[in-house]
């Protein structure tokens, strides 16, 4: 069983380290879509490019965010996502990043469509749809889960002694 959790924790690992390497790429692309706006001259289409070079970003962010939870929950901490406590935890890291970057894209959206296609402004629109039900979901989830974390305090005191882990 030992050798079975060690292998889980080397996929992990490599998992975390591959969602790193693909925030890199994003990021030295981002870069590269900047800078070609801004050598290329500040008008219109450099905005565009701009705006694009953003999304990348957030996609970015979301990317090495996920490689950190990983790293951090399943590898560090070696984390049994089982109690409330912590499935609340892992599922707010994520939601956090999900949300921000859904939001920033649905920014990039709003702004592409009103310099190209007015047309594509619903498409925009069902994203801040999207963001806010994912608000109104989780929202909804935490409130359920204090009341399970109620019923289970040792998961709690179990959960802070894993972020000392972390220090």
């Amino acid at each position: 069983m030992k050798f079975l959790l060690l292998a889980f924790s080397i996929i992990h690992s490599l998992m975390a380290i591959l969602f790193a390497c693909g925030a890199l790429v994003l990021i030295i692309i981002a870069a590269k879509v900047g800078w070609s706006a801004f050598s290329g001259g500040l008008d219109i289409s450099a905005a565009q490019q701009i705006i694009e070079a953003v999304g990348l970003l957030a996609v970015a962010v979301v990317a090495l965010q996920i490689a950190q939870t990983i790293a951090e929950e399943e590898v560090v901490r070696e984390a049994q996502i089982s109690g409330p406590t912590r499935v609340r935890r892992f599922l707010s890291r994520f939601l956090v990043v999900v949300v921000v970057a859904l939001s920033i894209e649905s920014l990039v959206a709003t702004f592409k469509a009103a310099q190209e296609d007015p047309a594509h402004m619903l498409y925009a629109a069902s994203i801040v749809l999207a963001v806010g039900v994912l608000l109104i979901g989780w929202g909804v989830f935490i409130r359920m889960n204090c009341y399970a974390e109620a019923l289970e305090p040792e998961a709690m005191a179990e959960a802070k002694r894993e972020d000392k882990k972390l220090k």
